[in-house]
C-alpha cells in the first residue's frame, strides 16, 4: 500500500507541474519603442537617423510617419503617399521605407538573450506608393534575427494603391546572447517608390508547452492507480 501511495504522489506532482507549465505565462516585449513612439523629431516625424528615433537605427530613405500626417520630410522634401494609409492596428506612429532606393535596413540590437532558445518576431504592416508616381508596384518586408532571415508575402499594389494593415509572425532560434533585429523593406520597380509600412513591433520568448500526448500519459497513469487504490481498499 506504501507503495502504491508514493506512485501516485510522484505522478500527482508530476502532472501538477506538466500541467502548469502548460499555461500561458505573461510575455515581455524585448523590443524598445516597438510602436514608434519615442523621438526626438521637433514635429514628431521625418526621416529617421541613427539617433532620432530611440531604440532603432538606419541610414536609409526611411521615415516616421505620425498618425494622419499627409507627409514626411526628408532629404529631399516632403514625402506623402497617393491615399492615406488607415490607422494602423496598434495605433500612433508608423514607419515608412522605400524599398527601392537608397534601402536600408531599421535596426535593434536585441540582449539578454538564450542561445538555442525560440523567439516570436510579430508585427503589422501595410503597403503603399508615394505620391507623384505611376505604375503597379510590389512591396515586402525581410526581417532578421542575426543571421536567420525570413520573409513576408509579396503585396502586389496597383498605381496609386495603399494595403489595408497586415499581421504577419516569424519564429527565431537564438545563436548568441545578443542578435541585431533587422527590418528591410523591398519592393519593385525602381523609380516608382514602393514602400513598405510598419508599426507594433514585438519580440518575446516562446515558451515550451508539452505535448498533449505525454500530458495524457501522465494523467491516465494518475487514474489508474487511484483505481488500484481503491480496488485494494475493497
Amino acid at each position: 500500500m506504501t507503495t502504491v501511495k508514493t506512485a501516485i504522489g510522484g505522478i500527482a506532482l508530476a502532472a501538477a507541474l506538466l500541467l502548469g507549465a502548460a499555461l500561458p505565462a505573461h510575455a515581455t516585449n524585448m523590443v524598445v519603442n516597438g510602436d514608434f513612439e519615442q523621438t526626438s523629431m521637433p514635429d514628431g516625424s521625418g526621416q529617421i537617423r541613427s539617433s532620432n528615433l530611440t531604440g532603432w537605427s538606419t541610414y536609409g530613405y526611411n521615415f516616421l510617419f505620425t498618425p494622419g500626417a499627409a507627409t514626411s520630410q526628408g532629404d529631399y522634401g516632403p514625402v506623402g503617399f497617393w491615399s492615406m494609409p488607415s490607422a494602423s492596428p496598434n495605433g500612433g506612429n508608423y514607419i515608412a521605407a522605400d524599398g527601392a532606393y537608397r534601402v536600408d535596413p531599421l535596426v535593434q540590437t536585441i540582449d539578454n538573450l538564450t542561445p538555442g532558445a525560440h523567439y516570436t518576431v510579430s508585427f503589422d504592416w501595410a503597403a503603399a506608393q508615394q505620391s507623384g508616381f505611376d505604375g503597379d508596384t510590389t512591396e515586402w518586408w525581410n526581417v532578421s534575427l542575426g543571421s536567420e532571415t525570413h520573409s513576408t508575402d509579396v503585396y502586389s499594389n496597383p498605381s496609386h494603391g495603399v494595403s489595408a494593415w497586415m499581421t504577419a509572425s516569424f519564429d527565431f532560434t537564438a545563436t548568441s546572447t545578443s542578435e541585431v533585429l533587422s527590418f528591410l523593406a523591398a519592393g519593385t520597380p525602381n523609380g516608382e517608390p514602393p514602400f513598405s509600412l510598419l508599426d507594433g513591433v514585438s519580440m518575446t520568448q516562446a515558451s515550451d508547452v508539452p505535448e498533449p500526448a505525454s500530458a495524457a500519459l501522465l494523467l491516465g497513469g494518475l487514474a489508474g492507480l487511484l483505481r488500484l487504490r481503491r480496488k485494494r481498499r475493497g
